[in-house]
């Protein structure tokens, strides 16, 4: 759960960057996608850099991890956009591929994100 809260509070300072910085120069959309793909490599590098901490390396666990960060990151995003007056369809937009959306993508990283960060340290 601490690596979790650590990617979560990283990812809200990406979110935060990525709307001042971003979005006035290529627009909101062009701006999340963007997004999901460095959010990703910050994934990464977060897991990469606690693996051993967790101590999980059978892969079953590994995945479990991943499955429950992607559950939680999940409700945290759409709790997190209600509470800021978002409505469901802008929400959910990030998550339909066929208007751009890529959350779902990032999503899949995030899942295998403590098994391929295990594999790349030789913990698992």
């Amino acid at each position: 759960m601490l690596v979790w809260v650590a990617i979560i509070a990283a990812e809200t300072i990406h979110g935060i960057a990525r709307g001042v910085l971003l979005v006035p120069l290529v627009g909101d959309l062009r701006a999340r996608q963007i997004g999901v793909l460095i959010g990703s490599l910050i994934i990464f590098a977060i897991t990469y850099l606690t693996i051993r901490w967790i101590g999980a390396s059978r892969d079953r666990v590994l995945l479990m991890i991943g499955s429950l960060w992607v559950v939680l990151t999940f409700a945290f995003e759409v709790g997190l956009g209600l509470a800021i007056g978002l409505e469901w369809k802008r929400i959910l937009s990030d998550y339909d591929i066929r208007a751009g959306g890529l959350m779902i993508a990032g999503l899949l990283f995030m899942f295998f994100s403590p098994y391929l960060a295990a594999r790349v340290r030789r913990v698992a």
